[in-house]
């Protein structure tokens, strides 16, 4: 039966959209009263974590989403506990939740969760152009009972080219309780980066409101308002220490902290204070000390275990390639790393520090695209509730 009535579409449009074929793949969401006064968009992007809210929306458009028979329109208020209907694309939907054999670093696992070393080169889960041979289809085949989790239990993110840990929920009441974590900034997030040039601090934090570039809309920018026009940008605070510098390359090491997790919140943040990360075509790096990809590595993650109360300390020495461009720069793994450990905290100067640069420095490597990013995976959507992941 088609739907009464319809959203951004035609009738006559419609009747090619909705086929026997996509029929066979149907999806029955059951609501709940918490689900009432929250976007339709939000919640449905929430019972199929698979898929992205922005392609959620593409299929309200299109028709693929109905409710009582009735087209869905993505940011109407849900206001009645009814069966959502969607129609998914048959050939995302048959490959999003493939299980797939996939090698993938352990660092720490229990009975509740597990640490994750994410490798160069992996996409954390499918999407546009990468339906399987991800993450979330390895956690699928290694752990079965993963699929009832929303992604699998992954609760935050790293870039395809971005190496390091990532925590992993195994049940429902370990992930909503990592997703409260992450939200009240309780995880501890810290990340090693190569930049072009030599700060002239040593410690630094970058206050600066993140949002998509308008400009070019694959990739992020920070959007500073002025007082008559606030910014539309979401709130995002790195706080930066320089490790190792070496002058004569115009290079630097340095360690970032995240205070939020917005996306590409580190190699936004570094390009707009003129240091941008080697390798980082996207946002203005370029390669250098034999690195090609974004010199990005999530190091240290730390984290009150949400059923023991223990607190989790994991590490991961970075991969070879970073390595090798730490020797290159005249810095040793094994003497960083001691020094790490030995002055784990940040001395951060808050006064005096938040960037108002409001110049345009966006205008490199246009056509750079990132086709692995989405429009909505920040750490919050704005009805405030946690959604996707966390990403750098």
């Amino acid at each position: 039966m088609m739907p009464q009535s319809f959203s951004k579409v035609a009738k006559a449009q419609l009747s090619t959209v909705i086929t026997t074929e996509t029929l066979a793949n149907v999806l029955v969401l059951e609501l709940t009263p918490a689900h009432l006064g929250q976007r339709y968009d939000v919640v449905i992007a929430q019972l199929l974590p698979a898929y992205s809210r922005s392609r959620v929306q593409q299929w309200c458009d299109l028709g693929h989403i109905t409710q009582d028979n009735c087209v869905v329109i993505a940011n109407n208020k849900i206001k009645k506990i009814r069966p959502i209907v969607v129609y998914p694309q048959i050939e995302d939907f048959s490959k999003a939740f493939i299980a797939e054999d996939l090698p993938f670093e352990v660092v720490y696992e229990d009975a509740h969760l597990v640490v994750i070393n994410k490798a160069v080169g992996m996409v954390v889960h499918p999407g546009a152009g990468n339906w399987t041979g991800t993450l979330m289809n390895g956690l699928l085949y290694q752990y079965p009972t993963s699929s009832s989790l929303p992604r699998a239990g992954i609760v935050h993110r790293l870039d395809r080219d971005t190496s390091g840990l990532m925590v992993v929920a195994k049940d429902s009441k370990t992930y909503n309780a990592l997703v409260a974590a992450l939200k009240a900034r309780t995880v501890q997030r810290r990340y090693l980066a190569l930049t072009h040039g030599v700060p002239l601090w040593t410690s630094h934090r970058i206050d600066a409101p993140l949002g998509r570039d308008p400009k070019l809309r694959t990739r992020m920018a920070v959007l500073p308002g002025t007082v008559a026009r606030p910014s539309t940008g979401k709130q995002a605070i790195t706080d930066i220490r320089l490790l190792a510098s070496n002058v004569a390359a115009g290079v630097a090491l340095v360690e970032c902290k995240l205070h939020t997790g917005r996306t590409h919140q580190i190699r936004v943040h570094l390009s707009h204070i003129r240091h941008a990360l080697i390798g980082d075509a996207t946002y203005g790096g370029k390669p250098l000390l034999a690195m090609n990809r974004q010199a990005l590595h999530a190091w240290s993650l730390s984290f009150e275990h949400p059923i023991t109360g223990q607190i989790i300390a994991n590490e991961c020495m970075p991969p070879l390639d970073i390595q090798t461009a730490f020797s290159q720069m005249g810095v040793d793994w094994n003497s960083l790393h001691n020094a790490l450990i030995q002055s784990p905290t940040f001395e951060i100067e808050v006064e005096n520090t938040t960037i108002n640069n409001t110049d345009d420095i966006y205008a490199f490597n246009s056509d750079n695209n990132d086709d692995l990013d989405t429009l909505d995976d920040d750490d919050f959507d704005d009805s405030n509730v946690e959604v996707i992941y966390v990403r750098d």
